[in-house]
């Protein structure tokens, strides 16, 4: 029963950390600050998103000094130019060659059906996302990223046994100024190369800036209820970047106006994370970017924006200079996104608990799913792989709870001559302890490794996009949700009454607190019938292979003793 007992408080204590942290999602969230100088107009945004150009320097000093320029309009500016390959399907604004709208092919938008995809970038006014590039001039006038631009067609397709689409982007001015905007696209790939060339056919010098920014509105404010029941709850939506130097770092968009982003970085990238996908801007590692951060204002509703703004750049008479950016537009893959740039896998946001949410993903279920191509079949042999590595801890700790079966009749005596004198009564059972070779505190060994694993699997489940609308079999269609016929809760309360039944009774317990121990496991497997059914998965799995072997050991050890 002290197993039991240790187990139900270490199972509180996991309930008060997700309360805690559903907690400061609801309740610690402050109202947005929207910065702006004068009220909205009806077809602009307050504040222009157009960086100004460096003059004489090697990088742009301030990106917050903006000049007069063309504000973004809440619908496409120009025709659109559709481009689809085997795992994207977008439309390019012809001005400004923006990605508005972005669909990821192969992430339904709910389960079972392949059909609408998730949605990531979106003109939508409601829910306007788009990646934008240009350029700047330091004289002179240069394409930004809402100046008009050509294309030979407006339909691109990537077709079968082609490993690379391009789509090519023209402008030019009376100046002499050529510039060519190429989007590449490789199949199966969620990065997009994006090559600005610009090409002097006149006769004085060109010198300005290349940028590239994400621009977005107020994610839709987060549903009410229990918290932990829905993924979505504890996911951040907001602004990040790395850097060599600093690493990871994040921005709520809540923050925006009051602690701006404003760094000089070199190495580094900058995205735009929600639950289970990113959108990041990855420029040229070699080269320092000026990184900034700003809250435009859109007919009275905030709108947040991240930039790079890379080092000036000059480009003679008769020469050409090539600019690159490459842009990630996809899910939070863990493995990918490691390989894309340094530091990108920590967008994979396990939040407090990273140090033991990341290597059970990595280490455990990932390379379990590889070996059985089904994630809920590699969460039930990850619980037997942990129960193998805790097996001396758990032989341990049932030999030492088989002695206290064995010595309760000693014990009952024990409490029976001492009465209510606790002190006494304390001395003696530990006397009783130390002569017999009993730990009372070995029961919570090999619990506290098994919390660990049960609060990152908690972070693994909602924030793995491997993990989305993962089916197991039967009734199980989604891992990451709840059971729907709360069968798995149901086997984790029998599990745990198994438990306590083959636990040694509790000596000094009184009996409203015996009663009240015998709902524990109603109690904790009611609470878990919100949390995601992968998780009372692992939990039930886990118990059921304690119960095996308490019982495995507990006969050893009768056989034992029968024999000697």
């Amino acid at each position: 029963m002290t197993n039991v007992r240790m187990f139900l408080w270490m199972a509180l204590f996991a309930m008060a950390y997700l309360l805690w942290q559903t907690w400061q999602t609801d309740y610690r969230r402050p109202p947005v600050v929207v910065t702006a100088a004068t009220p909205a107009t009806a077809s602009a945004a307050t504040g222009s998103d157009v960086p100004t150009a460096a003059s004489d320097t090697p990088l742009l000093p301030t990106t917050a000094n903006v000049a007069a320029a063309a504000l973004v309009e809440a619908t496409s500016n120009g025709p659109l130019i559709s481009v689809e390959t085997d795992v994207l399907r977008l439309r390019i604004d012809s001005h400004g060659g923006a990605l508005v709208d972005v669909e990821l092919k192969k992430y339904p938008l709910e389960a079972g059906r392949a059909e609408p995809p998730v949605r990531l970038l979106s003109n939508v006014a409601s829910h306007w996302f788009v990646a934008q590039t240009g350029l700047v001039a330091a004289v002179g006038v240069a394409p930004d990223h809402v100046a008009e631009l050509q294309s030979a067609q407006s339909d691109y397709r990537l077709q079968a046994g082609v490993e690379q689409l391009e789509v090519p982007l023209t402008w030019a001015d009376a100046s002499g100024i050529k510039v060519t905007k190429t989007l590449i696209f490789r199949r199966g790939d969620y990065v997009i190369r994006q090559l600005q060339s610009v090409q002097n056919t006149g006769t004085a010098p060109w010198r300005g800036n290349a940028y590239a920014q994400l621009q977005r509105s107020a994610p839709p404010p987060k549903a009410g209820g229990f918290s932990f029941s829905d993924p979505q709850q504890f996911s951040f939506v907001g602004a990040a970047w790395y850097s060599p130097e600093e690493k990871f770092e994040k921005l709520a968009f809540k923050n925006f106006a009051e602690t701006p982003l404003k760094r000089v970085i070199s190495g580094g990238w900058a995205a735009m994370l929600q639950h289970y996908f990113l959108a990041a801007l990855i420029p040229d590692a070699s080269q320092k970017m000026d990184y900034s951060t700003q809250v435009l204002d859109y007919q009275g509703q905030p709108r947040y924006l991240i930039r790079q703004v890379g080092p000036s750049f000059e480009v003679a008479p008769g020469a050409t200079v090539n600019t690159e950016t490459r842009l990630y537009l996809g899910p939070k893959l863990q493995q990918t996104l490691d390989t894309i740039a340094p530091g990108m896998g920590l967008a994979m946001d396990y939040g407090k608990v990273r140090l033991f949410a990341e290597p059970v993903f990595r280490y455990l279920l990932n390379p379990m799913h590889k070996l059985a191509g089904n994630w809920g079949v590699a969460i039930i042999l990850t619980t037997v792989l942990i129960k193998l590595l805790l097996f001396p801890l758990a032989s341990a700790q049932y030999r030492s709870m088989a002695r206290l079966r064995e010595v309760q009749p000693r014990m009952e005596a024990i409490k029976q001559r001492y009465g209510d004198d606790r002190q006494k009564l304390n001395q003696a059972m530990m006397e009783l302890y130390q002569k017999e070779k009993i730990n009372p505190a070995g029961g919570c060994l090999p619990i506290i490794p098994q919390m660990f694993v049960f609060i990152a699997l908690y972070w693994v489940l909602i924030e793995s996009v491997e993990l989305r609308y993962a089916p197991f079999f039967g009734w199980l269609t989604n891992l990451s949700a709840y059971d729907p016929y709360f069968v798995l809760p149901v086997l984790n309360a029998l599990t745990m009454w198994a438990t306590q039944k083959m636990s040694p009774a509790p000596v000094g317990m009184d009996p409203m607190q015996q009663k009240i121990m015998q709902y524990m496991p109603l109690a904790f497997s009611a609470i878990m019938i919100f949390f995601p059914s992968g998780l009372v998965l692992y939990w039930t799995v886990n118990g059921t292979l304690g119960i095996l072997q308490q019982w495995w050991i507990t006969r050893r050890l009768h056989q034992a003793r029968a024999n000697s």
